[in-house]
Order: C-alpha cells, then structure tokens, then sequence
C-alpha cells in the first residue's frame, strides 16, 4: 500500500488537488493500484490553523509518506507578512528538508490545443522539450538574505545572495544528462556566464560533466537569448537544464508553447519523497468558481506514478486519457476557442478524464 500525502494549500489548490486524487483513485481502480491519502496543511491555510506554513505534523506526514501531491500556497491575505514566514515558504522547506533538488518541467503541446497558444501554429506544432530546474539553491535560500536600513540613513536596503557550490552543479548536470539520454540526446545548459560569478562556476562543472555523458549533444545559451528563443523556435529544444530562478521563469514563459499554464504538470526528485504540482500559482481571483484548468495537476499525478510509484502502464493511461477529453473538445475557460470548443469546469473536467481512463 503506497501512502500519498495530500496537501491542498491555498486558492485554488483544493479545486485541483480533489481533480487529481479523482484521476488517480480511477487509475488505482483500473490498475489494481493499492494506495491511501493523508491529508495535510500548508502554506496560508497551514499559517492561520497552526501558526506556521509548514506546520511539524505537515513534516512528519510528508516525511513518511511515499510521494506528495501538492497544490498551490500564497494569497492576498498573508501578504504583508514577512518574507520568511510567507506561505510560499512552506513550499521552500520541504524541498530544502527532503532534498528535491531536481524539478522536472515537461512541455508538451497536446496536438488539439494547437490553436490555444498565442504563437503561430508553424513555431509551437510538436513541440516536446523538459525544463530540469535545480530546486535548492540559489536567489531562493542564500544567505544573508532580508531587507535592513540602508547605511547612509536613506530608505533601507534589500540583499537576495546567489550561491552555488560545485557538488550542487554536479548533481543537477548529471540529473540533466541523465533526462537527456532518455530523451533525443540534446541538453542546454542555462546561465549568465558574461554577467554572474554563479553562471560562470555553472557553465564550467557542466562542461566538466560533459565528458561521462559523450553521446549527448551540449550547448550552452545565456537566459535572455533562452527567452528569446523558446518564442521563436522552439523546437530546437529537447532539455533544458537551469538554476533555480531562471528555470522558474522560464517554465512559466514555455507554459505558452502548451497552450496555458493550466496545462503544465511537475516532479520534484531528490533524496526524500518526491512532490508533485501543477507549476501555476494558487490564483486567489478565481477560486471557487469551478473555473480553474485541472489538467496540469491530472498531469502530475501521471508523473507521481510514473516516477515514484514505476508504474508506467498507469501514468501513460492518463495521459492518453488527457488528450482524449482534449480531442473530444472539452476545454475549460483558460484554453477555451470561441464557438469551437465544449465548455466545461474544474470538475466536470476531472471527471471526464477518469471517465475516459475507467473506459480504457
């Protein structure tokens, strides 16, 4: 019996959590998958019941658990805490306190979603790439790291430090590589080699781990190119291998090669137990209305039993299950074409994906 720890967060987190556990409840049923669900808090909804985002019990369930499902944390209503003790830093924690340093990032466009990117159909058909983000270091947990008053007594200043140390290049590069030969044997390495102390270490160890991986083919490209060039061409990409803050940005930016970033799901591996959600935010304005796209937590929870479960035969079920609802036409509000589409919501759509998985 395998254990999925649950955890809702905050917004619309709940609304697409209860599609993904419908979906894999089905796959379990079609499968012959055992497996339970314990439900824990985080995030804004952890802060105002416990006191803290990342509550102990929240841990200890996380801990003993076999994989994490994970919704969506942050809101206006915690915004003017301090940075440190923000919703987003229950997200943080548990990375950091499970070792999920690698985050994986697929951007897949499903061929009935060709006319929901704002790009031209000849850029975006078949696109197929995986951002590999590391998660655990960087912007995100250097230290010192606050805002103080400023020396000279004008206003006060705000320091965010960047520090890489080369076992943590190491372990992500070779995680990239790794991805890659399961792939088309293609890696780009991302930084700002011209610019940052960082991107220059970066760029070094992954040539260096360059040479244990001889059959795939490496380049390297500075971010701002990067950005430039996931609009204009976007196939030339197979992996994409970065450091914590440009693979959050430029995750969010291919979201739209996909059609939406309702559409994209992601795994967070490492030496614990690996975490799964949909790369989206917790989308405070829309929440409770049954309106939010649940495909990219459905999709998530493919990844959960693809990767923490190896049960292929399910993870790939429903991700034909997806693009079966999709060619069907069913869409939600995010990935909806005027007068050509079903219009559904959060739940209708979760249902129609276990739906198509019960029937095979």
């Amino acid at each position: 019996m395998a254990t999925i720890a649950v955890l809702p967060g905050d917004g619309v987190g709940p609304e697409v959590i209860r599609e993904a556990v419908k979906v894999l409840k089905a796959a379990g049923a079609r499968f012959g998958i055992p497996l339970e669900y314990e439900q824990g808090v985080v995030g804004g909804a952890a802060i105002d019941q416990e006191g803290a985002p990342l509550p102990p019990q929240t841990r200890s369930l996380c801990t003993a658990s076999d994989a994490i499902l994970f919704g969506a944390v942050g809101g206006p209503k915690w915004d003017n805490l301090p940075v440190d003790c923000r919703p987003e830093r229950g997200l943080l924690a548990l990375r950091k306190e499970l070792g999920l340093y690698a985050n994986l990032r697929p951007v897949k466009l499903f061929a009935p979603l060709i006319d929901a990117s704002p790009l031209k159909r000849e850029v975006i058909e078949g696109v197929d790439l995986m951002v590999v983000r590391e998660l655990t270091g960087g912007l995100y947990f250097g230290e010192p790291k606050g805002i103080s008053p400023a020396e000279n007594g004008h206003g006060e200043r705000a320091v965010d430090t960047l520090i890489y140390t080369t076992s943590e290049i190491e372990r992500i590069a070779r995680f990239g590589f790794q991805i890659a030969a399961q792939r088309r044997g293609r890696m780009t390495s991302v930084d700002k080699v011209n610019v940052l102390a960082s991107s220059q270490l970066w760029r070094r160890v992954v040539i260096g781990m360059a040479r244990a991986f001889p059959d795939i083919e490496l380049d390297h490209m500075l971010v701002d190119n990067c950005a430039m060039q996931l609009i204009r061409d976007p196939r030339r990409f197979d992996v994409v291998l970065t450091e914590n803050t440009f693979g959050d940005i430029l995750s969010d930016e291919a979201a739209m090669l996909a059609g939406s970033i309702g559409m994209l799901p992601s795994a967070s591996l490492g030496s614990g137990p690996s975490l799964y959600e949909p790369i989206h935010g917790s989308a405070p304005d829309i929440a409770g209305h049954d309106t939010v796209n649940p495909l990219g937590t459905i999709l998530s929870a493919a990844m959960l039993l693809r990767h923490s479960l190896r049960h292929e035969p399910a993870a790939a079920a429903i991700e034909t299950a997806v693009s079966r609802v999709l060619e069907a036409g069913y869409r939600t509000a995010d990935i909806r074409q005027p007068g050509s589409t079903l219009p559904v919501g959060t739940a209708q759509m979760g249902d129609l994906v276990a739906e198509h998985l019960m029937t095979g």
